[in-house]
């Protein structure tokens, strides 16, 4: 479902970095970085960004390029789903985010749920992972995994949080404006599958 320019720009960045990771030689050093250049370029063509927030974003990792991982939440009450408020673009988002070094995928959700809604929970039971490039969320420099993580809550209260301005319950049919770079109606209606069918299978990709 990506276009082609963002493909090929993730993928010559990924060749640029691991390059540029292994390389010795200064002439092979000088061609991975004029990759890399040209991965940047081909964003800042295509979107409003300048190229000096994409080379600082897109093109300052070192290592070998592996896909980033979003972890999120899934909080079922009363037959209706727990969402926050992202006060980056104001719409509505299952509270999660990137995952952190350090922390399993539980302790993650775990956190993010505390941090963005103010409810402390436990995580039960992984839902699903889905490659980005598979679902409609807006073009993107990374190459990311979802993992969507059934959780209960144990305590707290619903509280905004730093990076929220809101906190609600809402039923399948009366979903909000979505946050669409973190998740899309048709994941929202795939979770609400697990609250019909506690027993479908973890999904992949």
């Amino acid at each position: 479902m990506e276009q082609k320019w963002l493909i090929w720009a993730k993928e010559i960045q990924a060749i640029a970095q691991t390059g540029l990771t292994y390389a010795k030689d200064v002439y092979d050093i000088e061609r991975y970085q004029a990759l890399r250049e040209l991965s940047v370029d081909i964003l800042a063509n295509y979107t409003y960004e300048g190229k000096e927030k994409i080379r600082l974003a897109f093109a300052s990792e070192e290592g070998y390029t592996t896909p980033k991982v979003d972890v999120r939440g899934v909080i079922f009450r009363a037959d209706k789903i727990l969402m926050v408020r992202e006060k980056l673009d104001g719409n509505w988002a299952l509270p999660g985010g990137w995952a952190d070094i350090g922390l399993s995928p539980s302790e993650v959700v775990v956190k993010e749920i505390a941090e963005e809604s103010g409810f402390k929970a436990e995580a039960v039971r992984l839902l699903a992972v889905l490659d980005k490039k598979f679902h409609h969320h807006p073009p993107e420099p990374y190459h990311v995994y979802k993992m969507f993580i059934l959780c209960r809550i144990t305590g707290g209260e619903a509280s905004e949080g730093v990076e929220t301005s809101g906190v609600a319950f809402f039923g399948e049919d009366e979903l909000p404006e979505l946050s669409e770079e973190r998740n899309t109606k048709e994941q929202l209606r795939t979770m609400f599958q697990f609250l019909q069918n506690p027993e479908k299978p973890v999904i992949l990709d």
